[in-house]
């Protein structure tokens, strides 16, 4: 469970990205693995948080 950072509701979360190539996080170097961020949303005020989950984030790191 997220929590605004803004007003502190709960956020939802698991929202996608669609679109573009500005939506993925690459790690430098010749063997780059990407990772695709998710969103979560406040629905008390409208914050939007871009984060990445763990097991996409061990794909990042390792």
């Amino acid at each position: 469970m997220r929590k605004c950072l803004r007003c502190g509701a709960e956020m939802e979360e698991g929202f996608k990205f669609t679109g573009g190539f500005g939506n993925v996080i690459r790690k430098k170097g010749l063997s780059a693995k990407a990772v695709y961020p998710e969103a979560a949303v406040c629905p008390k005020c409208g914050e939007i948080s871009i984060y990445v989950g763990e097991e996409k984030l061990d794909k990042l790191t390792k």
